[in-house]
């Protein structure tokens, strides 16, 4: 769920503003997964762009004190999420962790990196939500060490049903500070996509393992 519609509504904005996300259901884009899409996310480029990686910091670790409470820890998933969470964790005066796909095949064969303890409350960043499954992952191994995980807080999610029904079924809780719908709602109302387009990325998130471009 977003924490609320007027920041739903900012990043959306801030988002479409530096192209981080960027719609193109013309010429859709074609995923690592082979899916065919009108929408691409990079949450990166935001930390190019001090104004809004500040914002995204700030408002990212306000909403998390006051609905999580102050964790212990704060914990990026790799790798996208490393940069957002370390600004997240400075805002915080707190320690950052991050926790690798799976762990290293050398040296100490980490998969989280960083100091951290078993029992300690921590709130995991991400910047992007498609399936849950990468980000479920990182919980995953973060709660086989012992650690209580909170929740988890991300910068969007393409508000996908398997995301919904994954993380209900592990008991997370998620938050994210936009989503598809506030996204659509955003780029029709500054004209960034017309009536027609709104239809066809709206049909695209309803099932888009099945979509084609029109």
């Amino acid at each position: 769920m977003i924490f609320d519609k007027d920041t739903a509504k900012k990043t959306a904005e801030v988002l479409l503003q530096i192209n981080a996300i960027k719609l193109s259901p013309q010429d859709p884009f074609t995923w690592a997964s082979g899916w065919k899409s009108p929408i691409y996310c990079d949450n990166r480029i935001l930390l190019s762009f001090p104004p809004i990686r500040n914002y995204i910091r700030e408002t990212m670790g306000k909403h998390i004190e006051k609905e999580y409470g102050k964790p212990d820890v704060i914990a990026g998933v790799a790798t996208g999420a490393i940069g957002i969470g370390i600004l997240v964790a400075e805002y915080l005066g707190l320690p950052f962790i991050y926790v690798r796909p799976d762990a290293k095949g050398h040296g100490r064969k980490n998969q989280i990196e960083g100091f951290v303890e078993s029992g300690q409350n921590v709130v995991v960043v991400e910047d992007l939500i498609s399936t849950g499954k990468s980000s479920l992952n990182a919980v995953k191994a973060l709660k086989e060490a012992g650690i209580n995980v909170k929740g988890m807080v991300a910068i969007f999610t393409y508000g996908f049903d398997v995301a919904t029904k994954n993380f209900e079924e592990e008991n997370i809780r998620l938050n994210t500070l936009s989503n598809y719908k506030n996204l659509l709602e955003q780029a029709l109302e500054t004209h960034y996509i017309s009536e027609k387009e709104l239809k066809t990325l709206s049909e695209w998130n309803t099932n888009p393992s099945k979509w084609n471009a029109k």
